[in-house]
């Protein structure tokens, strides 16, 4: 297949890469800088332009372009961010492969479009579906908005699968480097109640879901996390096995609230325990199911 992929300078872009060109597929990577190599093709996705001819001949598109979601508090500037630079981004990419579509209607194209798990908000303890409804939050909110923005491309008749993406579990991932960093001090415990579900996957599940489904019949949203969600105590248990640190040290609720506002609320102290239900059904066998194993894998170089 020829694939394009756009976001591919971050964790799961850069190890999509690897994999995908391990496949045998013929990748080609937007870039938003001068490019470097001749697989690399600049686009503008802040003012929604690309070159139509860039996605004539591609089987498949898959976008991974947004700004980062950090831990820190969210102010009106970094919200705009977060939203405007998905937004454009498939949007700019949905409408190019809708005009791909309607000039050579033959070509079966895919899209596999970043999302993230926030969308169904803070579930509690109920088992997350992909038939769930939207939560209310500000994550909630924009994942709702980053996946209709591929509305364009799904209306042409392109299949479109959106990425539903919990925790990634890797060597360079923000979380485990700050995890890391604060078990590794003696300085970790669960966070607030610890009975909120954190939904995690490992790298190489991630990729590997990926690839599957760039080749399954599968569409619409899909969960991108291992079956085996854990809570925030059992995550924090684990962990401290692995870095043979005590875990003694919980951080209440209020706390997090206050130093991460809407960032702690949703994505620490809030969670999901989503499973993938779509994956498993189209025959994906993942890799990884076991959070201690998942943990030292991530932690081998922190």
């Amino acid at each position: 297949m020829k694939i394009a992929v756009s976001g591919a300078s971050g964790l799961i872009g850069r190890a999509l890469l690897d994999g995908l060109r391990g496949d045998g597929h013929d990748v080609l990577q937007l870039v938003r800088r001068t490019p470097r190599t001749a697989d690399e093709h600049r686009w503008d996705p802040q003012h929604r332009r690309i070159d139509p001819r860039l996605l004539t001949d591609v089987d498949a598109v898959i976008n991974l372009a947004g700004a980062p979601i950090r831990p820190r508090p969210w102010t009106r500037r970094y919200r705009e961010q977060l939203v405007t630079s998905r937004l454009d981004a498939t949007t700019t990419i949905s409408e190019a492969l809708a005009a791909a579509q309607a000039a050579d209607p033959s070509r079966r194209r895919v899209l596999i479009n970043a999302s993230g798990i926030g969308y169904y908000g803070d579930t509690g303890d109920a088992t997350i579906q992909e038939s769930a409804p939207p939560g209310t939050d500000f994550l909630a909110r924009l994942c709702v908005q980053w996946e209709a923005a591929t509305a364009p491309a799904a209306g042409a008749g392109v299949r479109v699968v959106m990425l539903r993406t919990g925790l990634v579990l890797a060597p360079d991932a923000m979380l485990v480097t700050v995890l890391g960093l604060v078990f590794r001090l003696g300085l970790g415990g669960r966070l607030g109640s610890g009975r909120q579900y954190w939904p995690w996957i490992s790298l190489r599940d991630e990729i590997g879901a990926i690839r599957h489904l760039l080749v399954t019949d599968v569409s619409g949203p899909v969960n991108l996390n291992a079956p085996t969600p854990a809570t925030n105590a059992e995550f924090t248990r684990e962990l401290g096995g692995v870095l043979h640190r005590p875990t003694l040290l919980p951080v209440p609720s209020f706390a997090i609230s206050a130093g991460l506002g809407e960032f702690g609320r949703a994505s620490v102290i809030g969670g999901q325990k989503a499973v993938p239900t779509k994956l498993l059904e189209s025959g994906y066998a993942f890799r990884d199911t076991r959070l201690d194993e998942a943990l030292r894998t991530a932690f081998t170089r922190h």
